[in-house]
């Protein structure tokens, strides 16, 4: 399909109530976890000193890591072979168990760190299932030519989790600790409602007749015989693992900036606000051309920027850094997301979603373990700058070690024009193409 023909994904009712499924569950998400942080780091600073406490928080992050590690292969190919509607609504039920069971605790004031450490297993173990599944079902819901844009609107619904989540939990905490974790199992019970309102989708049945870890091989085999979808994959995981400093914000707002709960808000939604700008504006022009090379530049910006934020005192200027790092995140998720799905087929994209989320989750959970334990040894400000130089440093390798990423001048696999975009629409676009961008060659 011609991308001008294609429809845009919010004509498509089962497609609005997953955006829906994605918005409430992000949203829920993201306010519970910076409450979570906020008690654990707390907590944690009633007996310990700075140090000490960061590492606590780092050990958030790996709870939640060793359920996906482990797994992994399995929810892959539960994602290719049961209904990916099914394994949603039952994670997303899960989660509003999980969200109510925080606020009952906060509310009869029995909170622990062993029981926030608790709640980091389930919540990485609800995860693991949820992220296959839904990656894998938004591939069904649209044409292929309506992808890219579906892959924006999806993240946008991510990011204005990420930015609106903790932008209201902060103030929700101040007025009761618990009433946080009452709006995410509400949000939680939304989306799991939504859930149930996606019809029958097609999509295609892995062989039956290979015995499941034989399925399971053949998805990781996939992955590595792939450069280019190897290559953004890794990427994301190298450069996010060393330069996340998201576990250390409980860190700078209260002890290095001194801004309480409301700067923690303020700095936990930043990178959000950031990402959503650039996936609102993919939304309407999704990027076509050179998009290899630009996700390089992208993951460069987000090293240097985290540089410059472990080094602020100045709150403005750190909300600042954090914005651009998570614009710059965002471009890279892009493209990421955009060259996996349409490069996988969809038999295998459950088990390659997976994959990715491991990757990804590890960059997260497991980066910010890496982070809390580095900032236990270095302190928080040399380890958020140490970071942002090894991610530079580590998109430089890959520019080197994976040409293929570099060489992919457009999501369509096997593409071999980088200049060919879709016919221009009006005279500005048709400028705009006849101009290569500065530095573009022909692979």
């Amino acid at each position: 399909m011609d991308a001008a023909a294609a429809p845009h994904p919010f004509r498509i009712a089962n497609y609005r109530a997953y955006w829906l499924v994605r918005l409430a569950s992000m949203l829920a998400l993201y306010s519970m976890m910076l409450i979570v942080s906020w008690q654990a780091y707390n907590i944690a600073r009633e007996t310990m000193d700075i140090a000490a406490s960061a590492a606590r928080l780092g050990m958030i992050g790996l709870l939640q890591f060793a359920p996906l590690f482990v797994l992994t292969p399995l929810v892959g190919w539960v994602a290719d072979r049961m209904d990916r509607r099914f394994v949603a609504r039952t994670v997303l039920i899960a989660q509003t168990g999980i969200a109510a069971t925080l606020a009952w605790v906060t509310a009869n004031d029995l909170m622990s760190l062993t029981i926030l450490y608790g709640i980091a297993i389930l919540l990485g173990t609800a995860r693991a299932f949820m992220g296959p599944a839904l990656g894998a079902l938004a591939p069904n819901l649209v044409p292929k030519a309506s992808l890219p844009t579906a892959i924006a609107l999806s993240s946008i619904a991510w990011q204005a989790g990420m930015l609106i989540g903790p932008a209201m939990a902060g103030p929700l905490y101040v007025i009761n600790p618990a009433l946080p974790y009452m709006v995410s199992a509400s949000l939680y019970a939304l989306a799991a409602a939504a859930m149930f309102t996606i019809g029958k989708v097609p999509r295609t049945i892995i062989d039956k007749g290979k015995g499941p870890i034989s399925q399971i091989i053949e998805g990781v085999t996939y992955v590595g015989q792939n450069k280019l979808v190897l290559g953004v994959i890794t990427l994301d995981l190298f450069a996010v693992f060393l330069a996340g400093s998201t576990a250390l914000l409980p860190v700078f707002a209260r002890d290095i900036l001194q801004v309480g709960e409301q700067g923690l808000s303020l700095l936990a939604s930043a990178p959000a606000a950031g990402a959503a700008l650039v996936a609102l504006v993919f939304s309407f022009r999704p990027i076509r051309v050179n998009v290899g090379n630009k996700m390089l530049a992208s993951v460069f910006l987000f090293g240097a920027v985290t540089i410059v934020f472990g080094l602020s005192k100045i709150l403005l200027l750190s909300i600042a850094c954090l914005f651009i790092a998570g614009a710059a995140d965002m471009f890279s998720v892009y493209v990421r997301q955009s060259l996996i799905q349409l490069n996988t087929p969809d038999d295998k994209r459950g088990r390659v979603s997976a994959v990715s989320l491991l990757t990804i989750s590890a960059s997260n959970e497991l980066g910010d373990a890496f982070s809390g334990m580095l900032a236990w040894i270095i302190g928080p400000v040399a380890a958020v700058v140490a970071g942002g130089g090894g991610a530079i440093v580590i998109t430089a390798l890959w520019a080197k070690l994976f040409p293929q990423i570099g060489a992919a001048r457009s999501f369509e696999p096997n593409e071999p024009e980088a200049t060919d975009p879709p016919p221009p629409s009006n005279a500005r676009e048709a400028l705009a193409a006849a101009a290569p961008a500065a530095g573009e060659t022909k692979p």
